[in-house]
């Protein structure tokens, strides 16, 4: 059976986590793609692991004390695993995860376009998307779903929920939700269309001349999204860009060289992968920048990953960009996908990749459970026995992630902080539109008067805090409550666009931009100086 393989470098959202933690299956796909006919000791010892799995799997057919699902017993049991004993990143894929995972990597869907989530036991809209059938019909941040064409909602979780709400484009979906305010539940019949999610969103000027960029994830058109957004801004004006990475979970090898390959100068080496069963690859860039040679500070954090550590890797190598921010992810591994039958596929790590210095930025596994390897804190297990230079002489190393050039850490929300975010935030902007217009001028941010009206809706709602607490927590509160409330006044995408241009580690990134313009210009020099020796 021909399968059709594509690299992938993708950190498993915590969703699929169950999922995430196997492969073996599909090294036996490759094997028997790979392996030459003159091998006949492994087909033997092959041919002998299938008999001993089936005559096993005969035997609980017959004789377990109940009936057995074949497809809980494959797909639930057996292949993951198996595929457990490999690696955290070789994934066996159910059908309805395997579709999931082709919208996610295509960024397409048919739908009514909008984000929900749980708010206690209930299905709430937190954002329709812009332009989509769910915000034309008048869907609005806050809405409960009560039911999805007749069909009760009570009982059910957003994944449930969320599954109603897709079907086949230009087919209809009736859609009941109740809206604070609201004396009764409000019907809307919505046309599902092809839905488009971007993994780039809107760059904008977070300064003038110093553009902002922010890489949600590498899917199948991230680099052309990237030179839309930096063709609309006019990128022979850009005097500096901060590219945020943070939170990007991975996606497709080709997008993160692509993307690579627009910053860095031609026949620079990206990125090489190399595996037990594959000669190495070497990426390098084909096109270049062609003397686009502005500064660049990348933004990263613990939850950047695979294809992110591509990116930042590659430019730290180079000394093209400053890194901001924690230690990323160290994810190191390269899976190659293989459809299934039965609308199956498999995920399975293939090869290594290695960043432009020639080191290998994986995390070990191999002492700890794949759930500390996912939540484990410490992120700084850097490897000494990995040293590299950059072009320009620094000392980087291998074995945890990329190491920023200078960090910044977040800091920990606080008890408030942390209630505000969970809840209080959200039911204060419903309550709030409740009563206002859900309207807002450009540029507003919540003035003393409206986060007063926080602060008592908040205590009335049994929120418990001092008056201490909450005057040390002004500033976060205004950010966070303007991000909120531009969701409903406007969209997610201005909503971003105002929490970024607050944001205190992108106005870090402006002050680092001389030290990426420094590092740039001594690796310029540095490889001019090698060149003539």
């Amino acid at each position: 059976m021909a399968h059709q393989k594509r690299s992938l470098l993708v950190l498993p959202l915590i969703v699929f986590l169950s999922s995430v933690l196997g492969g073996i299956y599909g090294s036996a796909v490759q094997a028997a793609a790979s392996a030459p006919e003159s091998t006949p000791v492994s087909e033997i010892s092959l041919d002998r692991d299938v008999d001993s799995f089936a005559k096993a799997y005969a035997l609980v057919q017959q004789n377990f004390a109940n009936p057995v699902d074949p497809n809980k017993a494959l797909y639930r049991g057996a292949i993951p695993g198996m595929l457990r004993t490999l690696d955290p990143h070789s994934n066996f894929f159910d059908p309805k995860d395997y579709q999931v995972f082709k919208e996610d990597q295509n960024g397409h869907y048919s739908g009514v376009g909008m984000q929900v989530g749980p708010r206690g036991s209930k299905t709430v809209i937190i954002a329709p998307f812009p332009g989509s059938p769910a915000y034309k019909a008048g869907l609005r941040p806050g809405d409960t779903i009560v039911s999805v064409n007749d069909k009760s909602t009570e009982g059910l979780n957003t994944t449930e929920v969320a599954d109603l709400l897709k079907g086949p484009r230009n087919t209809a979906v009736k859609i009941s939700v109740r809206r604070e305010g609201a004396p009764d539940y409000i019907t809307f019949n919505v046309i599902r269309e092809d839905i488009s999610r971007k993994t780039v969103q809107d760059a904008f000027w977070v300064k003038p001349g110093i553009a902002y960029i922010h890489i949600l994830s590498f899917g199948d058109y991230t680099f052309r999204e990237l030179e839309q957004n930096l063709r609309r801004l006019g990128e022979n004006r850009i005097d500096g860009l901060v590219l945020d990475l943070r939170d990007n979970p991975g996606g497709l090898l080709d997008q993160a060289v692509d993307v690579c390959d627009h910053f860095l100068q031609k026949g620079q080496t990206i990125v090489s992968q190399r595996g037990r069963a594959s000669a190495e690859k070497v990426y390098r860039a084909s096109r270049g920048n062609q003397g686009r040679d502005y500064p660049i500070v990348v933004l990263v954090n613990r939850y950047s990953a695979s294809a992110a550590e591509i990116v930042s890797g590659a430019l730290q190598d180079h000394d093209r960009a400053w890194i901001l921010g924690e230690t990323t992810f160290g994810k190191g591994l390269v899976q190659t996908l293989y459809p299934l039958s039965d609308h199956t596929g498999l995920a399975l790590t293939t090869a290594h990749f290695y960043t432009p210095s020639g080191r290998l930025i994986q995390r070990d596994y191999s002492h700890s459970s794949f759930y500390d390897y996912y939540f484990d804190k410490d992120r700084n297990a850097r490897n000494p026995n990995d040293v590299k230079m950059t072009d320009g002489g620094r000392t980087v190393y291998g074995g945890g992630g990329i190491t920023p050039d200078e960090r910044y850490a977040v800091p920990k929300m606080d008890g408030l902080e942390a209630e505000l975010y969970r809840n209080g935030l959200f039911a204060f902007t419903r309550a709030y539109f409740a009563q206002h217009p859900a309207t807002l001028p450009k540029g507003w941010l919540p003035d003393n008067d409206v986060i007063e009206q926080l602060h008592d809706f908040e205590l009335k709602n049994g929120v418990k805090f001092s008056e201490a607490e909450f005057t040390a927590d002004h500033d976060w509160i205004r950010r966070h409550l303007a991000k909120e409330m531009y969701i409903w006044a406007f969209n997610v995408d201005e909503s971003d666009r105002v929490y970024a241009m607050t944001d205190p580690e992108v106005q870090k990134a402006l002050d680092a931009m001389p030290e990426a313009t420094t590092l740039m210009e001594h690796a310029r020099k540095a490889i001019v100086q090698r060149m003539r020796q």
